[in-house]
């Protein structure tokens, strides 16, 4: 079973699938393999992705929200309570949240220039303004735009959530110890995969934890470098072909 992040991984620099991924991703499934998405995304934000590669097995969320053969099989919210307390702290030091449970999201605030920033290098327009919208339904990851000069003050006050940047100007919060391995290991357990016969591409930092779980694993091209330490293997740039170029290293593809 392979496991693929999507940012930097299966989608490159302008959020498109290389032709070469498309092409390795069929002969994979020809060859009989199971194929799966470890990202940080909410299943709304990659819907288009699974339906064009035909994948309706994943972690989302960073490992919050687990799906088999389109069946929820594991979720793991945000503390309720802890969250209030996060936006009343949030709101004292100026920074915006982004709230997001599995079929939408709400910002804290109207409009923030770092929302736009970073929601605009995954093609995504700044959501909807709703300050309530945790308040009765499950969140399973919630965006901070901060600088991460200004991070520590959330991981100091804040010990039941884990905070892992992804852009310079936004953190994901999610329940603490949470990660995609964990995720991973939902998923195998469910369908009895031996550990052994488990793949995984990555290239951010959520995918530290999720590379080090699993035995073969990838870091692409443009990977951090703390990423590619904890990697077996590092393949080429996602736009020089890296995934089929990884996937002929690890030796499922010729």
């Amino acid at each position: 079973m392979i496991f693929f992040d999507i940012d930097g991984t299966l989608l490159n620099e302008d959020k498109e699938i290389p032709s070469s991924t498309k092409e390795a991703i069929v002969e994979l499934k020809k060859a009989g393999h199971q194929i799966a998405i470890a990202t940080g995304r909410a299943p709304f934000m990659f819907e288009d992705l699974r339906e064009e590669l035909g994948i309706d097995t994943y972690v989302s969320f960073n490992g919050q929200y687990v799906v088999v053969g389109g069946e929820v099989i594991y979720k793991n919210p945000l503390h309720r309570e802890t969250l209030k307390s996060l936006l009343e702290f949030a709101g004292e030091n100026e920074h915006s949240l982004v709230f997001m449970d599995h079929e939408n999201m709400r910002a804290s605030t109207e409009y923030d220039p770092f929302i736009e920033e970073s929601f605009g290098t995954l093609k995504f327009i700044h959501p909807e303004h709703d300050q309530t919208y945790m308040e009765n339904r499950e969140i399973y990851q919630t965006l901070l735009f901060c600088r991460d000069d200004m991070e520590k003050t959330y991981i100091d006050n804040f010990n039941k959530f884990q905070f892992v940047r992804w852009h310079p100007v936004s953190t994901d919060i999610l329940p603490a110890g949470g990660s995609k391995a964990n995720g991973i290991e939902k998923i195998i357990t469910h369908l009895g995969i031996d550990k052994s016969l488990v793949y995984a591409f990555g290239d951010g930092l959520n995918d530290i934890e999720m590379l080090t779980f699993v035995e073969n694993s990838v870091a692409m091209g443009n990977a951090h470098d703390e990423v590619k330490k904890v990697a077996k293997h590092v393949t080429k740039h996602v736009n020089e072909d890296g995934i089929l170029h990884g996937l002929q290293l690890v030796g499922l593809l010729k």
